[in-house]
């Protein structure tokens, strides 16, 4: 393994575009690595283990999926099929449910606050989510503490929350967050300076910015980070072009004629599931990159709010309408029209899951070395129900999460996965949860 002098986990690619800073990190290359390719050779730390919620609205809905079988020889119900490449590297909880008490379910919101915070109580008592306790401990040290997104352009869709603090304000477009991540280190909103415009910075390119260096680095790595280095620059680029194509005038339409002006959208609002799903793989881009290149450890993805409003194209129903007046298919046993957006979700969560699998970290990969935890509002939408809450986690954590299982947990409390999770996160707790929510033991089959 070579090593290369001067090189760290921190090094970045430095230069400037339309007169501001502009860094490029690095993903983790072999020579920043010791001779077993699981701890940095500068330091001996070892490869840092990554968090983020992937969130998608409205549950599986009617039907039966949840598998008959538990442990490893289970058969993936139908809605799952998609994830089918990556089954050995997922786990599926199912069977759990959110304790109320007595107290309101607040439709497509008590769910994902149970899962999410361990409580049940009204919007304003939302606070203390499991990614920012997991940030506590992972994310302290990096230029961002977390990333938070959303493909539907509402920034209140997402669940993220401080202690004793609202909701989080989630970032509704790629091309802003492409900014961040690879334009200016800082931006004062009071400052006089000229920042540059972000198609500016996605047609001239961060990577032009930094020439000079990366070259110099190409020369001087071996030929595996090499190898790596050259796939990396190109999926940078390759994003940028994406980022660019969304930029672009389209070409005419000779039968096109200009409508009236329309409301300017000030929120980049979107209604097709379609389009919320280019997004959301836009999004997936970016923080690939932000999280190989120590930017951030912790990320939450958020396709929709839980009472969705995404629709097909040419259609006027909504998902959230379908799950309620949508007839059960007498033959397949499902809402068959339902079903489309869940296959939607379900495919993009394979791509974000393959997108973090195909970065190579030492002797594993980005997912590897992360605990995704995918979650819904709902286990049966139509019926608002919070019971039998569908929960998928990718990824090992650094080899500790068992991955490949159904986890059957038939009326226990959602918070026993979200315990699990913060135990395998690092987080220095016994307990979780308030009231008949509250739980003090992990899932221990699932622990490596």
């Amino acid at each position: 393994m070579s090593k290369l002098n001067g090189t760290s986990r921190r090094q970045v690619l430095r230069g400037t575009l339309a007169g501001a800073a502009v860094s490029v990190g690095l993903p983790i290359l072999d020579c920043m690595l010791n001779s077993n390719g699981d701890a940095f050779a500068d330091t001996g730390a070892p490869i840092p283990v990554r968090f983020g919620t992937w969130f998608w609205g409205l549950g599986f809905g009617e039907g039966q999926w949840t598998p008959k079988e538990a442990g490893a020889n289970y058969t993936l119900p139908g809605v799952l099929e998609p994830l089918t490449p990556l089954k050995k590297k997922f786990n599926f909880f199912t069977g759990a449910e959110v304790f109320l008490e007595g107290k309101a379910n607040e439709t497509h919101f008590t769910g994902a606050q149970g899962l999410m915070t361990g409580r049940v109580g009204t919007a304003r008592e939302y606070s203390g989510s499991l990614d920012t306790l997991i940030s506590e401990v992972i994310g302290t040290r990096t230029r961002f503490r977390s990333i938070e997104v959303t493909c539907n352009g509402d920034p209140k869709s997402g669940w993220s929350a401080p202690k004793d603090s609202e909701r989080q304000l989630a970032e509704v477009s790629p091309l802003a967050l492409y900014t961040r991540v690879f334009g200016p280190e800082f931006k004062d909103p009071n400052a006089a300076e000229f920042t540059p415009d972000p198609a500016v910075m996605v047609r001239r390119s961060a990577l032009s910015a930094v020439t000079d260096r990366r070259t110099s680095l190409m020369t001087e790595v071996g030929a595996e980070d090499k190898a790596k280095l050259d796939a990396y620059f190109t999926s940078v680029r390759a994003l940028e072009q994406k980022l660019d194509a969304q930029l672009r005038k389209p070409d005419p339409l000779l039968a096109c004629s200009r409508p009236n002006e329309p409301k300017k959208d000030e929120k980049q609002a979107l209604t097709i599931v379609g389009d919320a799903m280019e997004r959301h793989d836009l999004f997936t881009g970016v923080l690939v990159h932000a999280l190989a290149c120590g930017q951030t450890n912790v990320i939450n993805l958020c396709i929709t709010d839980g009472m969705s409003g995404l629709r097909q194209e040419g259609e006027t129903d909504s998902h959230h309408t379908l799950t309620h007046e949508e007839s059960i298919d007498p033959a397949l046993g499902y809402q068959k029209r339902c079903a489309a957006f869940q296959n939607a979700y379900m495919n993009g969560l394979l791509r974000f899951a393959s997108a973090l699998d195909a970065v190579k970290e030492g002797d594993k990969t980005l997912l590897d070395r992360m605990l995704v935890f995918a979650f819904t509002d709902h286990g049966a939408p139509r019926l608002h129900s919070v019971r039998n809450m569908p929960i998928i986690t990718f990824g090992s954590a650094n080899g500790k999460m068992k991955t490949g299982l159904h986890v059957p947990r038939p009326s226990d409390a959602v918070t026993r996965v979200g315990l699990t999770v913060q135990q395998i996160m690092g987080v220095p707790t016994s307990s979780w949860g308030v009231g008949a929510n509250r739980v003090t033991s992990p899932i221990s089959e699932v622990i490596a």
